[in-house]
């Protein structure tokens, strides 16, 4: 044979057909080596490898490459081509070639171990890759958890080409091999292991040989070492070493990973057998100084010499490496699985590398972030006592953050990171900007919109961008804190001009709340705003994960802060847009579907705890709807909630009593209320017969700001006074009140008469039964209107009319002016988006050009007073906006719309049915047809009626009336029976069948949808003037008035934008104890959450089978150490038995013995 492994043969003169590292026969007389006698070439093998399994297959790629391969080559291949990813971690798994057998019980914890190691922290294991020794035993560790389609673990193989055996199924360029892992007993060559993923099969032209791969792996994990673990940390990938058995180059192979610069942490499994016992034993009786004593030292080489059958100097020279290995002991931890205490093989491996260097406090917790070992760094790292440098925290929470770590997120909160502190304009930016973690392309998209044009790739979003975007998404009247003037001018300055120059007037309150105080230096940097902080970060960091799709992340900090209730409604708002959005874009993924349940999951929330605050208390429950939220564009709960659609939170028990209190007013009734408004109304003197409510029980009802500018109640107060000096208690009934008349006040609600009479007046319930008696009175003058004669000029009845109308459309205009968005144009948006402003508007406009015509000479004149005619139309529709209120009309209302908007397809098929039959029987009856636009009527206005059941007898067969029959008519009477079957049989009854199906699905939920739709009618009426048209004109007379006498200077106006509905105006005090209600009702909900949980059937099974598979470890345990005892016994008995026939066979000989003497 050759010195290569080969017979001389396999060496002919030509060049031979191993291509890549082919051995040359040396002719001289010089020492035989792989660089002197081998010649490199391209490989010729490469692709996937297919190992047939049992019932699976598992793949694999492959490549056979030299030893001394390129390193940045191979790891670009293996990178970018095999599409792995950069590990976290690279456990190297040494140990015995040969096949070894392992007790159960150290192999399952070594299984189970390392599986979790590789699983957790994202790892690399680098093995020989061959089904024998300890290869064996990862592959057999990876096949317990492995699924044949989805590996998630990455086991590298990397063995020396010349001991693979069925080499030539692998020879081929980007092929896909079979192969046979059933190897040949008689071979000494070996078979790879079906359970890595991929292979690197060095080859250094020899066969059947080790060594030359091991520097191919060396090298290989000291240049993945110098690789980062995460584009956002500098340190490297770590290395660890595993040693399980092995033989005499295990014990070379630990010196060589100690003694490296820096070193490789080292974990010894033992009770695996020979190197790795022998490695245990030494370390566990090394002395303090370092040396062994006289007799273990002596015991140690028994060891050697016994485990490996060394000679003496061998064994001598072994013991010396072996020592130098125990100089650097602290880099090799010793595992033993036996131990009761011993911790899991995956949690020794984390703490051997922590051990083994010397890495910084910040460099471990970045490693376990890396890692995402949550209990790791617990009990190793964020301990107690450890010092930890300025901003290394804050910089891991932002790493956490980034990477979608929310375990560790919560645990450095818990350890002291002060978010309000942490969070600042430039980390927040770095969130939004962010590569990691889910992918954010709907907010790229959401982006380009807001801003209208195309964005580049690497285009970097701010905040304001973020501003536009929830705007966008939660609808016109919100306005974003991030998009306000002054925080603009801010971020100009800290991002444009980088320094301030003159900022002392601003007040900076951010998206949330973000306050920046004013600096007293007129030289500051942007770096003392930042410096600041939001003072609710956590509800900007939750709209964070909400933009970002981090749903986890996102019910987190909706745990943390204060107004849970409203963070809920507005994430449940933005992932509901968001879904639309993500629809509308048609993205090709289940996105939409993913939003609408996160968005889902949020508005249960949002339910849950409005439930739980109402079982507490039911006033500070409703005060947590409608309290002015400053942090939210100044809106309330409830209000975001019916902008949401979110409608069991809005027709939940406890919003519907706050409405029905809002609905009443100040009034107290309870039966018959109706008609007491009513008589109230015609008889006015009956009012001070009313019962009203005193303070106490108005202290929940959301008022107006404008209550407390009414003329005579500014008698008496400054108009200084600001919006926190409101009280909910109603002070303004002080304020009214005379001195002797205060004390008449009392628990019963007794007011003085004028008081009285402007709370009865300003009830919603009043003010509806006011204008809608005077638009019956209006109705029945329009309808006298169009049915007499019209005369030249209008009638005091029509002028009635017209100033009806008139002073109607003014309070439309207002409407307009007093709708909460800032531009004119979104105002007008939001209002005409309302289904019956837009009929009044028609109906407006209508009256108006029908009004006009009226004055011209009769032909025009009739042409108005048709307009006239048909304007009463929407005019009595209106009638039904009125029975809306009603709870048992109401519901059937909604039905009634539903049906309408859900037709349109229905009615569409209908329509071109009618229109194949109406144009052919048109075209068929009337061939001579001059050109007319009485042709379009023609076509629809029999067919149409037919489907009603006018047949038109008279008309199905035209030939038996008359002679002059047209060509083809005898076609008529077949195509009106199938027309009218079609239509009248099938679409009829189909649109029948249709109304049929929405009926019920509506009926079981009408009565929420009226419920839902209730709070439109009273903040309609509560917005309204008291008075009725055409009365209202002087309402609206007042409102100017008080207007232009206390008109808001410009900045108040900017600061309180969107200021305007009934909202709760609370002092610090009150809302501090409100958000602790809130935060003491959120805590609850989650103790009985998780009580439930813990207390549920399936937690219970799973607790109970965690239990019966500790037993069976347990029986399984006992059951090898009793199989091992019978085996002592049998060994025992035969070593009895065989002393008893020595003792016999004694016997005997002594019995010879005496005999001859």
């Amino acid at each position: 044979r050759c010195c290569c492994g080969r017979l001389i043969g396999d060496h002919p003169e030509v060049d031979c057909s191993w291509p890549v590292c082919q051995a040359a026969p040396h002719r001289d007389g010089g020492e035989w080596s792989v660089q002197n006698h081998t010649k490199k070439s391209p490989t010729d093998a490469f692709g996937t490898i297919n190992f047939q399994d049992g019932d699976h297959t598992y793949h694999a790629k492959y490549i056979r490459l030299s030893y001394d391969s390129s390193l940045d080559q191979l790891l670009h291949l293996m990178v970018k081509e095999w599409q792995m990813e950069l590990p976290k971690l690279v456990i190297s798994v040494h140990g015995g070639i040969q096949d070894f057998r392992l007790p159960s019980k150290v192999k399952q914890v070594f299984s189970k171990g390392l599986v979790n190691a590789a699983e957790t922290t994202g790892a690399w294991i680098i093995t020989e890759g061959i089904n024998s020794g300890v290869s064996r035993h990862v592959g057999d560790a990876l096949k317990g958890c492995a699924s044949p389609h989805l590996r998630k673990i990455c086991a590298v193989g990397i063995p020396p080409w010349g001991i693979i055996e069925n080499q030539r199924d692998l020879i081929g360029k980007d092929v896909v091999c079979l192969y046979q892992t059933l190897g040949n007993p008689l071979s000494k060559l070996s078979t790879l292991n079906s359970m890595h993923s991929h292979f690197l099969m060095a080859d250094d032209g020899t066969v059947g040989k080790y060594g030359n791969e091991m520097m191919l792996r060396k090298n290989l994990e000291k240049y993945i070492s110098l690789q980062k673990i995460h584009t956002r940390m500098g340190q490297g990938v770590p290395i660890v070493g595993l040693v399980v058995e092995g033989g005499p180059s295990v014990i070379l192979m630990v010196w060589e990973y100690v003694r490296d610069n820096p070193a490789v942490p080292v974990v010894v499994y033992e009770g695996t057998g020979r190197a790795a016992d022998i490695l245990a034993f030494t370390h566990k009786h090394m002395g303090d100084m370092g040396e062994l004593r006289p007799q273990v030292k002596e015991e140690v080489l028994v060891m050697i010499r016994n485990t490996f059958s060394l000679g003496q100097e061998q064994s001598s020279s072994l013991f010396h490496i072996l020592m130098e290995c125990m100089e650097h002991r602290e880099s090799i931890t010793i595992f033993d699985a036996e131990s009761e205490d011993q911790q899991d093989v995956d949690l020794t491996i984390l703490t051997a590398l922590l051990k083994g260097t010397n890495m910084s406090a910040a460099d471990q917790l970045d490693l376990a972030l890396a890692w995402n070992q949550l209990d790791f760094a617990k009990k190793h790292i964020l301990v107690y006592g450890q010092h930890w440098k300025i901003g290394a925290l804050e910089q891991a929470m932002l790493d956490a953050l980034v990477m979608d770590r929310v375990d560790f997120v919560k645990l450095l909160i818990e350890h002291g990171v002060n978010m309000h502190h942490f969070l600042t304009i430039s980390r927040l930016e770095e969130l939004y900007n962010t590569k990691q973690g889910p992918s954010n392309l709907l907010l790229h998209h959401l982006v380009r919109d807001v801003k209208q044009n195309a964005l580049s790739l690497d285009y970097k979003i701010s905040l304001i961008d973020i501003g536009l975007v929830i705007e966008y998404l939660l609808g016109g009247a919100y306005r974003s804190s991030y998009t306000r003037k002054h925080f603009r001018i801010l971020y100009n300055d800290l991002y444009r001009k980088h320094k301030v120059t003159s900022v002392k007037w601003l007040p900076l309150v951010t998206k949330n709340s973000q306050t920046v105080t004013p600096d007293n230096s007129s030289d500051c940097h942007c770096e003392n705003y930042e410096s600041s902080g939001f003072v609710y970060p956590y509800n900007d960091l939750l709209v964070w994960a909400v933009l970002m799709k981090r749903q986890k992340m996102a019910m987190f900090f909706w745990q943390h802060g204060a107004e849970a209730m409203v963070k809920a409604v507005v994430a449940c708002k933005l992932y509901r847009a968001m879904a639309h959005e993500a629809k509308q874009s048609n993205m090709v993924d289940d996105t939409s579907e993913e939003l609408k349940k996160y968005s889902k999951e949020f508005g249960q929330l949002a339910l849950d705890v409005l439930e739980k605050a109402f079982k507490q208390n039911e006033q500070m429950a409703m005060k947590l709807l409608t309290y002015e939220l400053k942090n939210w564009s100044n809106s309330t709960c409830l209000k975001l909630a019916v902008s949401v659609g979110l409608r069991p939170f809005v027709s939940h028990t406890c919003t519907q009593m706050l409405l029905t209190d809002m609905w009443m007013g100040r009034l107290k009734m309870r039966k018959n209320s109706w008609f007491k408004v009513i008589m109230s109304i015609l008889l006015p003197p009956t009012i001070l017969m009313l019962e009203f409510k005193s303070k106490a029980e108005m202290s929940h009802v959301p008022q107006s700001q404008d209550f407390h500018q009414f003329t005579w109640y500014h008698g008496d107060q400054s108009p200084t006074n600001s919006k926190d000096d409101l009280s909910l208690d109603y002070d303004v009934e002080k304020v009214a009140q005379k001195p002797g008349e205060r004390q008449v006040d009392g628990g019963q609600g007794n007011l003085p008469g004028t008081r009285k009479i402007y709370e009865f007046y300003n009830a919603p319930i009043v003010k509806f039964w006011f204008h809608t008696m005077a638009y019956m009175a209006f109705l029945m003058l329009f309808t006298y209107t169009v049915l007499v004669k019209m005369e030249p000029r209008p009638s005091v009845q029509e002028w009635l009319v017209i100033i009806y109308v008139f002073s109607t459309a003014v309070e439309k205009v207002r409407e307009v002016f007093i709708s909460e968005p800032g531009k004119f144009q979104q105002k007008v948006k939001v209002w005409i988006y309302e289904y019956w402003n837009f009929t009044d508007s028609i109906a407006v406009i209508l009256f108006v050009i029908g009004f006009g015509l009226r004055w011209s000479d009769p032909p025009v004149q009739t042409a108005g007073r048709l307009l006239y005619c048909l304007d009463i139309i929407f005019w009595y529709a209106r009638l039904l906006d009125l029975f809306a209120v009603n709870q048992h009309a109401g519901p059937y209302l909604t039905m009634i719309g539903k049906m309408t908007a859900n037709m349109f397809y229905i009615v569409v098929m209908m329509a071109i049915v009618l229109l194949s039959f109406g144009v052919s029987r048109k075209a068929i009856l009337s061939p001579e047809e001059p050109p007319s636009w009485t042709l379009a009527r023609d076509i629809v206005f029999q067919p149409y009626w037919m489907i009603y059941g006018e047949v038109y007898a008279g008309e199905i067969d035209v030939c038996e009336t008359s002679e002059d029959c047209p060509p083809g008519s005898f076609l008529t009477p077949f195509l009106q029976a199938v027309y009218l079957f079609v239509q009248y049989i099938i679409m009829v009854n189909l649109l029948i069948a249709f109304f049929n199906n929405v009926y019920y699905d509506l009926k079981s939920i009408s009565n929420k949808l009226w419920k839902y739709n209730r709070y439109r009618y009273i903040m309609t009426y509560h917005e309204k003037p008291w008075l009725p048209p055409p009365f209202i004109l002087l309402s609206h007379i007042g409102l100017l008035i008080n207007r232009i006498f206390h008109h808001r200077p410009p900045n108040e106006l900017d600061q309180e934008e969107g200021d305007v509905g009934l909202k709760l105006y609370l002092s610090d005090e009150e809302l501090k104890k409100l958000h602790d209600f809130e935060q003491q009702c959120v805590e609850k909900y989650f103790h009985e959450k998780n009580e439930s949980l813990s207390s549920s059937d399936s937690e219970r099974i799973h607790l109970t089978t965690k239990r019966v598979e500790e037993m069976f470890l347990q029986l399984k345990e006992v059951h090898e150490k009793v199989f091992c005892i019978k085996e002592s016994l049998l060994s025992l008995d035969s070593q009895l038995g065989h002393l008893q026939d020595l003792s016999a066979l004694t016997v005997d000989i002594l019995k010879v013995l005496s005999a001859v003497d």
